[in-house]
């Protein structure tokens, strides 16, 4: 090998070392300290302990929080999916002012978060509706995470043969039935993995919910909370316990996804 080349692959090596470094071992520094039995969140580390675990899970209030932010997430990930379906059909077709759809759209996502949360305290307030989890923060999260929703269904329904519909149309299929036996089918891995990409949007949105939340909480609010009024020990071994069950949803996503899109139709 020439030395050029030699120096090239070092530096390769080099660079992925430390792009690794940089995403894993922050990650491996924070389960080492849900390990350290001190009483202070940080290094030395003091010795071998697993009470940060019990105390992470005392007492309810991160399992309230757990179960408000997975139901919030599972709603809004349903509602955003289900309109953000509806519109790439309808982008399918030509009607006026098609052209302004997609900007519209994408808007929340080109606009900064506290900016979306101050609008969203002042609409809901002229609204009289009352601040809270479902009356406030549900609409907040599925106005965030549709544009997201929709990027990630609109490249494959545009990209759908609508040969296979006008067949089945003319063969006497039902619109109703040409969805179900036909596009969804084929659709369905796209709508799976839509549905997991919006719900971890919506379980980890903090901003926008805090502007919006009452004496309710979600898991981000909850940890913010924890953090403002203490920096507690055992918050390493939470965030050991929020990353596992992170992984766990998105690894049974990626199995489920896959049989889906192999398993015959």
């Amino acid at each position: 090998m020439r030395p050029e080349g030699a120096y090239s692959s070092l530096l390769l090596r080099v660079y992925a070392a430390l792009f690794y470094a940089f995403l894993y071992v922050p990650i491996l520094v924070l389960i080492i300290l849900s390990f350290n039995n001190s009483p202070a969140m940080g290094f030395p580390f003091l010795g071998f302990t697993t009470k940060w675990y019990g105390q992470a899970l005392a007492g309810g209030e991160l399992l309230t929080a757990l179960v408000n932010s997975i139901m919030l997430g599972v709603v809004s990930a349903s509602v955003a999916t289900v309109l953000a379906l509806l519109a790439s059909f309808g982008l399918r077709h030509r009607f006026p002012l098609k052209g302004l759809v997609f900007p519209v759209i994408l808007i929340p996502i080109v606009m900064p978060g506290i900016v979306s949360g101050v609008l969203l305290l002042v609409y809901i307030g002229l609204a009289g509706l009352p601040y809270g989890l479902w009356s406030a923060v549900l609409p907040a999260h599925i106005t965030w995470v549709l544009p997201f929703a929709f990027l990630t269904l609109h490249p494959q329904i545009s990209r759908f043969d609508t040969s296979l519909e006008e067949a089945a149309m003319d063969l006497g299929a039902r619109p109703a039935a040409v969805f179900w036996r036909v596009l969804f089918p084929i659709i369905r891995p796209a709508l799976i993995a839509t549905l997991l990409f919006s719900f971890t949007i919506s379980f980890d949105e903090f901003i926008r919910t805090l502007f919006v939340i009452s004496a309710e909480r979600t898991v981000p609010i909850y940890l913010w909370v924890l953090i403002i009024d203490r920096v507690a020990p055992f918050l390493p071994a939470m965030g050991v316990v929020l990353m596992a069950i992170s992984m766990a949803i998105a690894g049974a996503g990626f199995v489920l996804t896959q049989r889906t899109s192999t398993s015959p139709n």
